[in-house]
């Protein structure tokens, strides 16, 4: 697990996605001595895109907060107190989190799935009857069997594009990955045989294939970083196996760092919008949306309260993916059948909120860490110009970019601080 060294092959070509709109190559020279053809009127250079991805991060995160039960609400102890449940326990212990990684990976830079339609309203509607008279068509119910005599789960999802790709959360089709049968039920109440195209435990997102039909329609894809805390989201989805249940509320937060709903992997922390938006069990891979009927997130988690595990429902916690991490697993999958998180190659204590940074206990021998010079019992305080409080909020920020690219950690050594750069490794997952 190497970093690529000069007596290595070169690094390969940048990468790059049928979903992204490809830039035409350039005109030939013209031979010398031809005949200067006739000039048309000089017109303005079109821009071109860029798929630079600001940064998320604008203040400080909040502390974590950990998916659990069911693999998907939080596992409580009393009435307003929330378990962080990480890999040391709840108990605030020393948690130690992997990131070994496949440091020989390609570097990727990020394709990012486009959206197949355009808005369905305009940015000033204001009606959220008229957001889920346009998005209801677009969102599905997804019946995952676990084994061929299983029990099934109950989810929720959205169409991707018009040739019957779904996403909805890695978690709600888990069961199913190695037998049993998936169906997706669409709002006219047609069902569809479904398989899994490919699925991220890591950021809790997978993609199914269904064979194209009139009545799955595209959804518009939007953009979570526009959101502004206090606007208008809505939710939709199968609460409770209710199908094209509807319910609004308004961003909450943003930049959360918690885990998903995959309460199986305990690598699954994600840089999320927080909504009071009722969201239950069952909307887990719903699509939540602007008042413009755009997507912005995934409905994944749900913070609980009380005694009871798996019964208790909304208090108005709930958790999405932002769409921008949809938009790059998404390619991926869709791409290579598999999809990629950056990693450093080093272990990170977590059982520890707002300590002041995050501490290294391991780093991996021929680790991107390893490589930059990160050593065990360092302190990383920031991620490029995001601070770190602690494991989790580390992890979230490292999260932001992508394989292959460099990043600047800023590193408490000795008492002393400095700079050190380190290019990501890549982990499939």
């Amino acid at each position: 697990m190497n970093e690529q060294r000069p007596d290595q092959p070169p690094a390969p070509e940048p990468y790059s996605s049928p979903y992204l709109p490809q830039r035409p190559p350039s005109a030939q020279p013209e031979p010398p001595g031809a005949p200067e053809p006739p000039r048309a009127p000089e017109q303005p250079p079109a821009p071109e895109p860029t798929w630079q991805l600001p940064p998320l991060f604008e203040s400080e995160p909040p502390p974590p907060a950990r998916a659990k039960v069911g693999g998907w609400v939080w596992p409580v102890v009393a009435v307003l107190a929330l378990i962080f449940g990480l890999i040391g326990g709840a108990a605030g212990g020393a948690a130690w989190q992997q990131w070994q990684g496949d440091t020989s990976s390609p570097t990727r830079s990020p394709a990012l799935v486009e959206s197949a339609v355009a808005a369905p309203l305009p940015p000033e509607n204001g009606s959220v009857a008229a957001v889920a008279q346009a998005l209801l068509p677009s969102t599905v119910q997804v019946l995952a069997r676990q084994g061929e005599q299983g029990d099934g789960a109950t989810g929720s999802g959205f169409v991707l594009d018009a040739e019957g790709h779904i996403v909805t959360n890695s978690h709600v089709v888990a069961g199913s990955a190695n037998g049993g049968g998936i169906v997706v039920i669409d709002h006219a109440g047609n069902r569809h045989d479904a398989e899994i195209v490919g699925r991220s435990p890591v950021y809790d997102l997978a993609v199914l294939k269904v064979e194209p039909s009139d009545s799955l329609v595209p959804a518009a894809l939007g953009s979570s970083r526009s959101l502004l805390v206090g606007e208008t989201v809505v939710a939709l989805g199968s609460p409770l196996g209710l199908s094209s249940t509807v319910t609004a509320g308004i961003v909450s937060a943003l930049n959360r760092p918690v885990t998903t709903g995959d309460s199986e992997n305990d690598t699954s922390f994600i840089n999320a919008v927080q909504t009071d938006a009722a969201i239950n069990p069952g909307n887990s891979g719903g699509p939540l949306v602007n008042l413009a009927g755009e997507v912005v997130g995934v409905n994944s988690a749900i913070a609980t309260t009380g005694a009871g595990f798996g019964d208790a429902g909304n208090i108005g916690v709930g958790f999405a993916i932002p769409v921008e991490q949809v938009r790059i697993t998404a390619a991926q999958i869709l791409d290579q059948g598999e999809a990629y998180y950056p990693v450093i190659g080093a272990q990170v204590r977590t059982g520890e909120r707002n300590v002041g940074g995050a501490t290294i206990m391991e780093v991996n021998a021929g680790s991107p860490a390893a490589d930059a010079g990160l050593q065990a019992e360092d302190v990383i305080t920031k991620v490029a110009d995001h601070r770190i409080t602690d494991g989790i909020s580390l992890i979230v920020a490292i999260r932001v970019y992508q394989p292959g690219e460099t990043v600047e950690f800023t590193v408490e050594r000795g008492g002393e601080e400095r700079v050190i750069e380190i290019t990501l490794g890549s982990e499939v997952g």
